[in-house]
């Protein structure tokens, strides 16, 4: 697994939303795009994270950042996820890990002793040009809007 850094150009892709609509990285050419990337839509490590960033939606919006949460989950799951936890942001499908691949976040992880390939959690402020700017990769999911946001602040 060899993931994109900072300074690369951001793969161009197009995914289906929880919509069943098809949302391209193209459409929010001049605004940041946080594309975060989790494992499994509705499990509790990824319900803290998606509820942090809902939570942070009017500080987000104050640095001009999209947020895109991408999973392997299959369209039709998704519209539960953001109903029941009201999320106020576009989460994508990417089912067969195709853009994952890109990002260099799909590879080998281990979990209670066993080895399997999967999503890692890693997210990707990506510019206003379609560069990364910074990549997330040490954060607690309860802690991760914190860290972003702390990234933002800094480098605004």
């Amino acid at each position: 697994m060899k993931t994109l850094t900072a300074g690369t150009p951001a793969p161009a892709f197009t995914l289906q939303n929880q919509n069943d609509e098809p949302v391209s990285l193209a459409d929010f050419k001049g605004k940041k795009v946080l594309a975060y990337f989790y494992p499994k839509a509705m499990t509790p490590g990824c319900t803290v994270q998606a509820c942090g960033l809902r939570d942070s939606k009017t500080e987000l919006d104050e640095f001009n950042v999209e947020v895109l949460g991408i999973s392997i989950d299959a369209v039709k799951r998704l519209p539960k996820f953001i109903e029941r936890d009201n999320l106020n942001f576009t989460l994508l499908s990417d089912e067969d890990h195709a853009v994952a691949d890109q990002f260099g976040v799909w590879g080998l992880k281990k979990f209670m002793g066993k080895e399997y390939d999967g999503l890692h959690r890693i997210s990707f402020l990506i510019d206003e040009n379609g560069v990364i700017e910074h990549v997330f990769n040490k954060f607690k999911t309860k802690d991760h809007h914190e860290v972003v946001l702390a990234y933002l602040k800094e480098n605004s």
